[in-house]
């Protein structure tokens, strides 16, 4: 059955630009060929929203994505704020904020490995051929919005790691409900040994366990995580955690897939869901035609199967990477050794590529 679907684009800054033009292409080559109606919108955010308007979040951009039926964004950030800690007004704002009104609390990161991708991992082969782990990262929780002080002397900082019930119980239900469709098995990470929000976590995901005696649940200490997940990757099938330990695991683990620009991730609540490639603004090669657009491409594919239902163009999108791939193109993040350098392409003639195999 045909859809029709407003999608709002935000570039946002850096490679971000770059990398949605093919997000935003593959999506139009899917529309026409299954007779979908895609319309398409563009707004600022981040960098890009400050340098127009002073927000990085201008109300704009809010209403836009408010209503629209899904968000592709591309990245934030700029090196200008990275050098200043203390500036007031930050790129990273607009995406913590949009995040927050869009209700966006359960972010979803699949860990897609290629075989053709294998060597391009500093992790051997072996070890991670078979790996398929999804992960389950609560996103408007924990330090990253909990209270911020600063002492009068500026010689004292705190951060308030803060969770409450609902919270961890409604990214958790969802965690569960994919771990009963894939492996059966689900991994809580959290640092219960420590901490008390942890323990708050753990409890939560203990007693919820308890609604799903199909699944096999695992609990397990972050330190012990994030060494595991390059030791035995293939243990895994959903992880759930917190904020803070979801963004430093899926950063790791997205040296399972030979570089972050293989990584897709989807950000969704109980509305409007938002699409992006994990991989940051890179402007050391923004502008170059380097960047990897594969990683939008996949957001796409988490779009369409995620917030459309649209499992079958889904899997035409992730079959024409793989075949891509299978041809030996690549970009200059996934080439290796032994690629031929005549198949090491950029982000537009790679974009292309993925294209041709649609």
């Amino acid at each position: 059955m045909a859809v029709k679907k407003h999608i709002l684009v935000i570039p946002g800054d850096g490679i971000g630009p770059e990398v949605t033009t093919w997000g935003k292409a593959v999506l139009e080559k899917i529309g026409a060929d299954f007779g979908h109606e895609f319309t398409f919108d563009e707004a600022l955010m981040g960098h890009a929203g400050i340098e127009a308007t002073g927000s990085p979040l201008p109300d704009e951009t809010l209403e836009k994505a408010k209503a629209s039926d899904a968000i592709l964004f591309g990245a934030i950030g700029h090196i200008k704020y990275d050098n200043d800690p203390s500036a007031k007004v930050r790129p990273e704002q607009g995406l913590l904020k949009i995040r927050k009104e869009l209700g966006l609390y359960a972010n979803l990161r699949p860990i897609m490995l290629f075989d053709e991708l294998l060597d391009a991992s500093s992790l051997k082969p072996e070890i991670l051929k078979g790996t398929d782990i999804l992960f389950f990262r609560e996103l408007t929780g924990d330090v990253y919005f909990g209270e911020k002080k600063r002492s009068e002397d500026r010689n004292t900082a705190s951060d308030l790691m803060i969770y409450h019930r609902y919270e961890v119980e409604r990214i958790a239900t969802k965690a569960f409900e994919a771990a009963r469709v894939r492996g059966k098995r689900l991994c809580s990470v959290d640092k219960a040994n420590v901490l008390e929000a942890s323990r708050l976590w753990r409890e939560v995901v203990q007693e919820l366990a308890k609604q799903y005696p199909d699944v096999e649940t695992e609990h397990m200490f972050i330190d012990n995580a994030a060494m595991q997940l390059v030791k035995n990757p293939k243990k895994f099938d959903v992880v759930l955690t917190a904020n803070l330990f979801g963004d430093i695991l899926t950063d790791e683990a997205s040296q399972i897939a030979g570089s972050m620009g293989m990584l897709a991730s989807a950000s969704i609540g109980d509305g409007t869901g938002f699409f992006e490639p994990i991989h940051g603004s890179a402007h050391d090669i923004a502008g170059q035609d380097k960047a990897n657009p594969l990683a939008s491409i996949l957001s796409v594919a988490l779009m369409l199967e995620i917030s459309f239902g649209l499992k079958e163009e889904a899997k035409k999108i992730t079959d024409a990477i793989d075949k891509t791939l299978k041809q030996g193109y690549r970009t200059g993040d996934i080439a290796d050794a032994n690629t031929d350098k005549s198949k090491i392409l950029g982000c537009k003639a790679i974009g292309q590529k993925v294209l041709e195999y649609l």
